[in-house]
């Protein structure tokens, strides 16, 4: 992820973060984008089950009854070795979380484990009561998605009525005392609603937005050409900049973030070159901390059948199944080919990606790349849009 707000407005420095060590067991939750070592956020598909059916869905979910998902047992067996590594934050996705029967068993026991329980939900399902049971069950956050203004987030959720019930979800979230975040993914058929989305964070006081960038996986993957434009992008991401000033400006305490496309960063910093020289020097080594893409590193993924992969969208790539094998087994196995060249991407990258002055603060988004080449991981990102990038 791109810090917005710690990047533009100096809330995160580098003094602060070399203090904790850098180590993924000694950073903050706030500062776990600027880890060191390769213990990954965890990212667990839950259930492929949901209430809706989103255009941009990366894992194809459906409101019907899947085979082969975790019983409560295996969910806790495999908690058991993800503390045992120390991993930071257990991310419980879905499809749709909430409507996994053994959520609020399992929530609670990941974090007497010592492990960050955190949910991300379409929303329509938190009704106060839900809120409250969220909160007493020790989440940390709830990561709400809101795909812009009513019309275009019905579109997009296949379901007429759907903006309200986040909406109200959204309140009632807040309302019971828990930190909440709203989730925007920017396509060319809403990205000019993100100013409206926007509104709605600081109308309804929420603390923290995420945009991100379209990923080519699941049905996401059928919207590649419906990716917004390089100019698009550019517009995009400079609307962005100022919200989070303008917010930083006015005292209202937003964390904005961006994330699948590490670009993002780069654009910041030619920003601050022209505006803020004095932070520039700090900035490239926040940026140099973070590293660009963390998929295979400081991200990971663990679909409802057991399956790992390097993140949440690479689910026709599976590194191994924690069924047969742990987790912590899989991730640190230093044969493994795949692994080990994520860890070291900018030595395999091509194209552009290969001879940008930039590569080690990004790296491009392998999964795109992929996609539009037909197998090439390490060809160019399609969605880089920087105009000032060679060596």
């Amino acid at each position: 992820m791109i810090g917005c707000t710690k990047l533009l407005c100096g809330t995160a420095t580098v003094s602060d973060i070399v203090k904790y060590g850098r180590k993924t067991e000694q950073l903050p939750p706030q500062m776990l984008q600027f880890s060191s070592d390769a213990t990954p956020i965890v990212v667990w598909n839950s259930t492929n089950r949901c209430n809706l059916s989103c255009q941009h869905c990366y894992i194809n979910a459906e409101d019907k009854e899947y085979a082969g998902e975790f019983s409560t047992e295996e969910a806790k067996t495999f908690i058991d070795d993800l503390a045992s590594m120390k991993v930071p934050v257990l991310l419980f996705s879905g499809g749709e979380p909430l409507v996994r029967h053994d959520l609020f068993e399992l929530g609670p026991y990941a974090a007497s484990k010592g492990i960050r329980p955190v949910i991300s939900t379409n929303g329509t399902l938190i009704t106060p009561d839900m809120a409250r049971r969220i909160h007493e069950a020790g989440f940390q956050y709830v990561g709400i998605s809101v795909d812009g203004n009513e019309e275009v987030h019905d579109n997009f959720r296949g379901k007429k009525g759907a903006f309200q019930e986040t909406i109200q979800g959204i309140r009632n979230s807040l309302a019971a005392g828990n930190k909440t975040g709203i989730r925007f993914t920017v396509n060319r058929l809403n990205f000019h609603t993100l100013p409206d989305v926007l509104d709605i964070v600081e109308r309804e006081g929420v603390p923290r937005f995420c945009m991100y960038h379209l990923v080519y996986a699941g049905r996401g993957k059928e919207m590649a050409e419906l990716d917004t434009t390089p100019e698009q992008k550019r517009q995009t991401i400079e609307l962005l900049m100022e919200r989070t000033m303008d917010f930083h400006k006015r005292g209202i305490e937003v964390e904005i973030l961006t994330t699948d496309n590490h670009a993002d960063g780069i654009y910041l910093l030619q920003y601050l070159e022209k505006n803020q020289p004095e932070r520039v020097d700090e900035v490239m080594q926040l940026l140099e901390m973070h590293g660009g893409c963390s998929a295979g590193q400081k991200t990971s993924n663990v679909d409802p059948q057991g399956n790992v992969h390097a993140c949440q969208f690479w689910g026709h790539k599976t590194l191994g199944n924690v069924r047969e094998k742990k987790f912590s087994e899989i991730w640190r196995d230093s044969q493994d080919k795949f692994l080990c060249s994520m860890r070291e991407k900018h030595l395999h990258l091509e194209g552009r990606c290969g001879e940008c002055r930039y590569k080690m603060f990004c790296g491009g988004c392998r999964i795109r790349a992929e996609a539009v080449t037909g197998g090439n991981i390490w060809a160019e990102d399609p969605a880089c849009y920087l105009t000032d990038w060679k060596e």
